[in-house]
């Protein structure tokens, strides 16, 4: 019996031996080029964390146009999420400079940007919201903002802004028992 199954090893081995040590070694580089890819990612995030910091130092040092410069190479390159901070914060030093036009706008395209995650797009409509609000009709924000005020799980979503901005455009309208909700 033991000669009979060594015969039968030495046969598989002559057929496919060479074919079962490629298979091994192909699956040996492929698991390490999938953990050199995920090297890189890691490392390449770390590279955008670092230049979204400096950017944050630099407005913190009342530097806002040396931080907007930094903030654009994460809009051109950045990975979504960097890409949608980096805007964010562009639209914040816009909205300081007092041009909320373009402080809007940057927040619409981080709106309306569907790699991102659903609360973050949902944050970037809110702040859109609130710096367009003195040029929308109420009637628009209301309608704008209703999937987060009728949100069935409020604490998962961006409620508490949505509602405040949603019952103040209640409250324009005379609306006073809808304001209140």
């Amino acid at each position: 019996d033991e000669a009979v199954r060594k015969d039968r090893l030495d046969t598989i081995m002559q057929r496919y031996g060479r074919w079962i040590i490629g298979a091994v070694i192909a699956g040996l580089l492929a698991f390490g080029g999938y953990l050199y890819w995920g090297h890189r990612q890691d490392q390449a995030r770390g590279e955008q964390a670092e230049e979204l910091v400096a950017a944050s130092e630099k407005l913190g040092a009342n530097q806002p146009r040396a931080a907007d410069a930094e903030l654009q190479k994460l809009v051109d390159a950045g990975d979504p999420a960097y890409r949608a901070v980096a805007q964010m914060q562009q639209a914040n030093i816009k909205a300081q400079g007092d041009d909320l036009k373009a402080a809007a706008a940057l927040m619409a395209k981080v709106a309306a940007d569907t790699k991102l995650d659903q609360s973050l797009r949902d944050l970037a409509l809110i702040r859109q919201t609130a710096f367009e609000y003195d040029t929308l009709k109420p009637e628009v924000v209301i309608a704008r903002l209703k999937p987060m005020v009728d949100a069935k799980d409020p604490a998962l979503s961006w409620f508490a802004s949505a509602a405040e901005l949603s019952a103040t455009a209640h409250y324009q309208l005379g609306q006073f028992d809808q304001a209140g909700a």
